[in-house]
């Protein structure tokens, strides 16, 4: 699948449940493409394997310059417009319900993931995975009072746990947040499990909707 974005077009994939309907949707961003991040990552494809479960559909794209995406690496910032016009299209499609709509975002994802939940109305749950965040990041999750969930693994070492615990005690509610015990940044061996925490927040959220 292909989607606008200004003057550029995307690479995206649709993972749907087995029955018809109108669905919640997730949008899944990918990890940092200068370090081999794209949207077949591990775990952007767990998580997008496991939300149609669930009957949630997700759709994961690559942000502009990686795979089939044009433009260039826009340094997180112009990948903020990648994500917009994601939800652009996710809000648009037939058999999905735009007033349910999530995003989630792993690592390098995460931090293009949440300005744009900031800013944008249509987010409405917000999950981020292994966040690698500048500080000024943390001082933005402070500022977004819809749901979110937050998780790290406790082997991860771009992300110290104890500062990652502080930041959430810091972080008003409505917050989940979950260390994974032996996960490590990658999450190599625990896919699944990081998927079902990430899908079982989205699933409790959008039934609240």
């Amino acid at each position: 699948t292909t989607f606008p974005c200004g003057d550029i077009a995307l690479e995206g994939e649709w993972h749907f449940p087995q029955a018809t309907g109108h669905f919640p949707v997730v949008a899944v961003c990918h990890p940092h493409p200068l370090y081999g991040g794209d949207m077949s990552n591990n775990v952007v494809l767990a998580i997008c394997q496991a939300l149609p479960w669930r009957s949630v559909a997700a759709f994961r794209f690559n942000f502009r310059g990686v795979g089939e995406s044009g433009g260039t690496f826009g340094g997180g910032i112009t990948e903020q417009e990648d994500v917009k016009a994601a939800l652009t299209f996710v809000s648009s499609t037939p058999d999905i319900d735009p007033k349910r709509v999530g995003v989630v975002g792993y690592s390098f994802g995460a931090s293009v993931a949440l300005p744009v939940a900031l800013q944008d109305e249509r987010v409405t749950l917000l999950a981020l995975v292994s966040p690698v965040l500048p500080d000024s990041g943390w001082e933005q999750l402070k500022r977004y009072t819809k749901p979110k969930f937050l998780t790290v693994g406790d082997a991860d070492t771009f992300i110290p746990l104890e500062r990652f615990q502080q930041y959430m005690r810091d972080t008003p509610d409505p917050k989940q947040y979950q260390v994974i015990s032996g996960a490590d940044h990658f999450w190599w061996g625990y896919e699944e499990e990081v998927a079902r925490k990430v899908t079982q927040f989205f699933v409790d959220g959008f039934n609240q909707i």
